[in-house]
């Protein structure tokens, strides 16, 4: 059986991935710094921003799927004055274009890549360093497919637990259709296989909303009262930020439904944990 290729495995939108390639019965290898405990697929260990392992993850391999990204804002879910001058380039550059040569001389028959909606008006760095990957894709000799996705969920959730603490949230009113990462996977899995190249449609969420309404909603859930300011801002300057409604395949979770999922499986968990302090 050949061996699809997951980097960026161990990321949410990368295990969604390799949990529907599993669900599919496909021989899945994922691509990590640190091997993880499942046993239902293969682990290569290995770093994209040095190539160290790389060579060797891809013996075998006929499709990659290059889900591997990094994003400062993302992992700490909020943006620092530092974003709007620099963003880290080793993983989605440099490691975009050696994974591409080694792919072409491993024989890979097809890569897909997974990119972000709205690249081409966006100005922060961290745009402008995915949009630089995304191109040397385009650009390769390889049978390449590219799938955009708008944001997803759990960054939106970072973004506005991290006002939790204020009295009053300034909030713009643009709209956007942010989308969950499970629907993501699905699209990108059956972009991958269905036998099409070259730029797939784009996927965001089932629902394109102003972004107080997606703070209204949260709140709601998380049972918070905060006032929300809202703040104009002209459709120029929230393409500039990414706040784009996407012209694609719709997702099928919407954000007050991945809220509650959320919540209930936060809930679920901090009961285990009482009851496992419990019994101690």
């Amino acid at each position: 059986m050949v061996v699809t290729l997951v980097t960026g495995g161990t990321g949410h939108l990368g295990r969604d991935i390799v949990d529907r390639l599993v669900q599919d019965r496909r021989r899945v290898r994922v691509f990590a710094r640190t091997p993880g405990a499942r046993l239902d697929v293969e682990w290569a260990s290995g770093d994209l921003a040095t190539g160290a392992g790389l060579r060797e993850a891809l013996r075998e391999v006929d499709t990659v799927i290059n889900a591997a990204t990094y994003s400062p804002i993302a992992r700490r879910g909020g943006v620092r004055p530092i974003d709007f001058f620099r963003s880290p380039s080793a993983v989605d550059v440099e490691g975009t274009e050696r994974l591409l040569q080694l792919c072409g001389q491993a024989g890979v028959r097809h890569f897909l890549h997974v990119s972000i909606v709205g690249l081409d008006e966006a100005t922060l760095p961290y745009a402008r360093v995915k949009l630089a990957g995304e191109r040397l894709v385009r650009a390769s000799a390889l049978s390449w497919s590219v799938v955009r996705a708008m944001p997803f969920y759990y960054l939106l959730d970072k973004f506005l637990s991290g006002l939790v603490w204020l009295p009053l949230w300034p909030v713009p009113t643009t709209t956007f259709d942010s989308v969950d990462t499970s629907d993501v996977a699905a699209h990108v899995v059956t972009c991958a296989f269905d036998g099409l190249r070259g730029e797939r449609a784009e996927i965001g969420g089932p629902e394109a909303l102003d972004l107080v309404t997606f703070a209204r909603q949260y709140q709601d859930a998380r049972k918070l009262h905060r006032r929300i300011l809202p703040i104009g801002v002209s459709d120029a300057k929230a393409r500039c930020m990414g706040f784009v409604v996407s012209r694609g395949v719709r997702g099928r979770l919407s954000w007050s439904d991945w809220l509650r999922s959320t919540v209930r499986r936060k809930a679920a968990v901090s009961s285990r944990m009482r009851a496992a302090c419990g019994e101690r």
